[in-house]
């Protein structure tokens, strides 16, 4: 009998608070462009500002989540984001705007490091991450239908993200305090344990896998940050109708994520890692180039579309790496800083280069770290074989059933360490049975399995 999966609805909360800021990153660089004295880089450069923020608060508490508690944590980033958001939300004095956006993505760095953490401690951590990208995705297009008739102010976007860490407040209490909040391993047998001392596993899988995400998440975050002045300059749309265009673009990656959500682990991690991160560098190629208002839809809602369906699986392979949620967290954090350096970086780029050739560089450097992350994907995740298990010849491998049935990676050991050539040998006449050869029923020590203490 399976044991019913539960909802985390507290986890797919505090990832909506967290991940909503870089999700409203264009129309918050916007308007705080148009509605503050400031420069479309300068506008970026506070945006990177607010995301390096949060990405430094990922690294700070990726390791201190279980000793402080799961709940602390979550109250002090949500009460953060509120502060920080709101107080830039309702002052115009550029240096309060910065310190309260600073403040404000310190806070939502930490509402996302602890749902990372405790995300990565379910049984099914991909099925936790999709329901939180469902969430903000729908979160995310609801504020871009509504900001553009509520003014022209620059502070709507940070109010929007600022209730919203008032809004998920109450489902902290859900969460686990400090006596109680080492995730389980959920009997995956890797052998790490939840003790403070524990190694970090899987460290050059995790950290070839964490330099790929950053510039990953750099290139989308490159088009991301100037994707409003695109619409609004290069293909002529306006502002309403630009917020028209996001919100379809993120309703479609709500149908994404439920797809993605229906695949789950059927075709593995590699290949929707790979050939999304492919499709992603063409859609921005689109994006960027486009002239035309049907141009510039098309490439956006085909580029979040696909753009959550491979970062749910990178979530999910993040999270396997380690199940004290680690590497989920590192990772992210990670991601955090290519989505920090993504305005910057792109505002520079088109402003020297153009927006078609800013596409062109950043669909080039999708295709170079696809490769690498797809290794990882493979190498962590792709064909784990049980304890002790062997190639039966003719047959189908031990690995494809365990991958089949949703086995960690972390469960097994690495194909290398149990796989053994078959060795036939040769009987002249069948064996006799000797009685002395039989013993009472009865339990009896077995032999511990080839490589399970490999962990």
């Amino acid at each position: 009998m399976f044991a019913p999966r539960t909802t985390p609805w507290p986890l797919v909360a505090l990832f909506t608070a967290g991940y909503l800021p870089p999700y409203l990153l264009p129309t918050t660089v916007g308007r705080l462009d148009t509605g503050l004295p400031l420069s479309t880089t300068q506008a970026g450069a506070v945006g990177s500002a607010l995301l390096l923020s949060s990405a430094t608060a990922g690294f700070l508490l990726a390791s201190r989540v279980q000793s402080a508690g799961a709940r602390t944590l979550a109250r002090l980033g949500l009460a953060l984001a509120v502060l920080g958001y709101g107080a830039a939300a309702l002052t115009t004095a550029v240096p309060a705007v910065v310190a309260g956006a600073v403040v404000g993505g310190f806070g939502s760095g930490t509402a996302t490091t602890v749902a990372a953490t405790r995300i990565a401690a379910e049984r099914d951590p991909h099925r936790a991450s999709t329901l939180g990208l469902l969430s903000v995705s729908a979160l995310a297009g609801a504020v871009y239908l509504t900001v553009p008739h509520l003014g022209r102010a620059h502070g709507l976007p940070l109010a929007a993200i600022a209730l919203t860490a008032l809004a998920v407040w109450p489902f902290t209490a859900r969460l686990p305090g400090a006596a109680s909040d080492a995730p389980a391993a959920h009997g995956t047998g890797t052998g790490t344990g939840t003790g403070t001392g524990t190694p970090l596993p899987h460290r050059r899988s995790g950290l070839v896998l964490a330099v790929t995400v950053l510039c990953w998440s750099l290139a989308q975050n490159s088009l991301w940050g100037v994707s409003g002045r695109i619409g609004l300059t290069q293909a002529g749309l306006g502002d309403a109708t630009l917020g028209v265009v996001f919100a379809v673009a993120l309703g479609a990656g709500l149908l994404g994520v439920l797809g993605a959500g229906a695949l789950g682990p059927r075709l593995g991690r590699a290949m929707p890692v790979g050939a999304g991160t492919v499709l992603i560098a063409g859609c921005i190629v689109v994006s960027a180039s486009a002239t035309t208002p049907t141009a510039f839809a098309t490439g956006e809602i085909a580029w979040n579309t696909v753009y959550p369906v491979v970062l749910s699986y990178l979530i999910g392979l993040a999270a396997s790496l380690d199940p004290r949620g680690r590497w989920a967290v590192l990772v992210g954090s990670a991601s955090s800083l290519g989505t920090a350096a993504g305005p910057l970086t792109g505002s520079v780029l088109s402003a020297q280069a153009g927006y078609p050739v800013m596409g062109l560089v950043l669909g080039a450097g999708l295709l170079l770290v696809a490769a690498p992350m797809t290794a990882v994907a493979l190498h962590t995740g792709g064909r784990p074989l049980l304890p002790g298990a062997i190639r039966r010849r003719g047959g189908t491998p031990a690995a494809l059933v365990a991958a089949a049935t949703g086995t960690p990676s972390g469960a097994v050991p690495e194909v290398g360490a149990v796989e053994q050539p078959v060795v036939e040998i040769e009987v002249e006449a069948p064996a006799v049975a000797v009685r002395g050869a039989y013993d009472t029923a009865g339990p009896r020590q077995a032999a511990a399995a080839p490589g399970s203490g490999t962990g």
